[in-house]
């Protein structure tokens, strides 16, 4: 007997030491988190540099005047070259600071007007501006642009010909050149020796006026998008320390920029932050369905009823994805065309013009298409899966509404996606972490989008600013915690008799065990089978893994990675028999809301509907969020009120 007592003490001690652990790694991000909002305080009243000196130039007021002699030749050629009227938020101040030649980094919502920030100063300035920029599309989008708007710019790759290059050489080392501004890859600074050479020449005759480092995220092994070849730009600041630098992103924290400064050797510089929201964005989660035939349905309704005949984009996992997508759709009748990054270049530049030119309504893409593109009545951006992590849906889904137009943002989220990503992004630094941060996204049924937005880039947003522009303020049914410590036990045992046999469990296994279904070996007597729907067993198992009750194990083969479920680390603490696990489930008894079949529905639909009874509250909900009492975008969208009706018996399950 107390043999039993002292394992009893142990276990509930081992459980206190987690918890003081899991406390003391909160302290930690909680007061990091303090440090860093005191220093975007600081920054944003001009008292703090990225640098961390002191001077009252970083001030964004100081900038914000028209009192500085290029003023003028500003204004004019703004109107007159740029077609535009007025500045945007923040770049009268950049600008202004880039006139002055000083090293700026600027951090702007996707659609804010980044790229005027160096364009406008090339038209203004003599000599020509070096525009770095990871991806051919988002050049050929400018190029296009600039060639509309009469301003001379060019692109060096490896596709350029020889004349062409030869040509761009010559111009460098004019000071009065109608060159104003040369687009390059960051291999070719890596890479191409020639080139360093003619910029060092165009340096020494003072033609090389600035260097603009577009999404200069990609420099921070902690940013997103990490490319090795950013690194080597650090050669750019050394050789020519007297060019300003203006380095420019949508999606970098304080930690990524203050790395990227570091790797560009930025000793000093002016960093201009402006606010995340974009306000005409309607975000929006919806459950992926598991029929591929109804996904592709839901989509074409979606397209052919909000979004008739306007533009829009559709990212894709993978570029199998983004073929096989394409094809769905156009056999539907929608106008589509592939864009990734294996593909031939001149088919690519003929997509990206046709969608540019609305000959095209949806291009079906992977990430390959989109950083840069400039296109202003971009109606819907759709993620077929979801983005391996907050930044990279925050810029993607950016492109929609640059027009300042209503535009929808939304993504369809699958369980089998978390462990697609995961086995793509184990091998990244801080991959797997990004990608939990996104599926907690995809998860939440409670907070306002705009509030979890701004809780990943270090800012505070009250959800009453929102103004019912997203899925969860459109909302209307409460949440309470419930508990799922008996469903998390269940998992647990499952999986530790699988290991006991040495066998390994994934993800959609495990799920076919703890149902009580696949191969019977998996199966535990006691473990009694769930009667929610599969879909609520997969976001409960999404969550167990995000609580780290679970843990993802990866086998690599010469083909592929594949992620196991194992017990995870705070497992543990299911020992004390008071720990309770709990989720965020719908308060109503007995009410499953769904959405009756509309008209249009096919005879498919209407059977699959009939023999489910009920869908699940997070479809459900989600669909309302779409369609009830939903802000309409785009001209003439208005939204449909659907009809409801209760049905299941089971409560169901919403995870936060």
């Amino acid at each position: 007997v107390l043999e039993e007592v002292l394992v009893s003490i142990e276990n509930e001690l081992q459980a206190v030491e987690m918890q003081i652990q899991e406390l003391v790694d909160k302290q930690q991000e909680l007061l990091q988190k303090k440090m860093r909002i005191k220093n975007l305080i600081k920054q944003s009243s001009g008292d703090l540099e990225a640098g961390g000196s002191k001077d009252t130039e970083t001030s964004a007021e100081e900038w914000n005047k028209t009192d500085f002699p290029w003023y003028e030749k500003l204004k004019t050629a703004l109107q007159s070259t740029f077609k535009l009227q007025k500045f945007r938020s923040l770049q009268l101040e950049t600008i202004n600071a880039a006139m002055a030649g000083k090293d700026i980094f600027l951090v702007m919502p996707t659609g804010g007007g980044k790229s005027l920030c160096y364009q406008l100063p090339a038209v203004c300035s003599d000599g020509f501006t070096l525009v770095i920029c990871p991806l051919i599309s988002l050049m050929e989008d400018q190029l296009m642009v600039l060639e509309q708007l009469g301003i001379s710019a060019a692109l060096l790759n490896a596709s350029s010909s020889k004349e062409h290059v030869k040509w761009v050489h010559m111009e460098m080392l004019k000071r009065n050149s109608q060159l104003k501004l040369i687009y390059v890859t960051p291999e070719k600074i890596a890479k191409s020796k020639m080139f360093i050479s003619k910029l060092e020449k165009a340096y020494q005759a003072g033609c090389l006026a600035r260097i603009a480092v577009d999404e200069v995220h990609c420099c921070s092994q902690w940013g997103h998008d990490f490319r090795p070849d950013y690194k080597s730009l650090g050669i750019l600041k050394r050789q020519f320390p007297n060019t300003p630098l203006i380095g420019l992103t949508a999606t970098a924290t304080s930690h990524v920029l203050k790395d990227a400064q570091n790797i560009l050797h930025v000793q000093k510089c002016i960093t201009f932050t402006a606010s995340f929201n974009r306000p005409n964005l309607y975000y929006e989660v919806r459950h992926k369905p598991s029929n591929n035939e109804d996904f592709i349905e839901d989509i074409v309704k979606t397209i052919n009823g909000r979004y008739k005949g306007l533009s829009g984009i559709v990212y894709c996992f993978s570029q199998k994805d983004s073929e096989q997508v394409t094809v769905s759709l156009q056999k539907l009748g929608i106008k589509a065309g592939t864009y990734h990054a294996n593909m031939d270049a001149k088919y690519k530049t003929k997509v990206h013009k046709g969608w540019a030119t609305n000959q095209i309504q949806v291009v079906v893409a992977t990430v390959a298409f989109g950083m840069g593109i400039d296109k202003p009545d971009v109606r819907f951006v759709i993620h077929h899966s979801m983005s391996k992590s907050m930044e990279n849906y925050y810029q993607e889904s950016g492109r929609a509404g640059r027009d300042d137009q209503k535009a929808d943002c939304i993504l369809y989220y699958g369980f089998g996606d978390i462990f697609r990503i995961s086995s793509m992004v184990v091998m990244e630094n801080v991959g797997q972490e990004k990608l939990y941060d996104m599926v907690s996204y995809c998860q939440n049924m409670s907070k306002c989008r705009r509030v979890l937005i701004a809780h990943h880039f270090d800012e505070v947003w009250d959800s009453a600013n929102c103004n019912r522009m997203c899925d969860n303020c459109c909302r209307e049914n409460a949440c309470e915690k419930m508990d799922v410590t008996g469903y998390c036990r269940d998992l647990i045992k499952i999986l530790e008799q699988a290991d006991s046999k040495s066998e390994k469990l994934t993800p959609l296994k495990l799920i076919d065990a703890w149902s009580g279904k696949g191969v019977s070996k998996f199966r535990v007597p006691e473990v009694t089978p769930p009667k929610h729907p599969r879909e609520e067993l997969e976001r409960i198992i999404a969550h167990l893994l995000l609580q780290q009750y679970l843990k993802e194990d990866f086998s690599f083969t010469a083909f592929a990675t594949i992620s196991y479920l194992k017990v995870g680390p705070k497992a543990r603490l299911l020992k004390n028999e008071g720990h309770v696990v709990t989720i965020e489930g719908i308060t109503n008894k007995r009410s499953v809301f769904k959405v009756k079949p509309t008209q249009s529905s096919d005879s498919k639909g209407r059977r699959e509907n009939a023999q489910t009874g009920s869908k699940t509250v997070q479809d459900s909900v989600m669909k309302k969020s779409q369609e009830h009492k939903r802000p309409s975008s785009g001209p003439n969208l208005k939204a449909k009120k659907p009809k409801l009706q209760a049905g299941g018996s089971d409560q169901p399950l919403v995870i936060d």
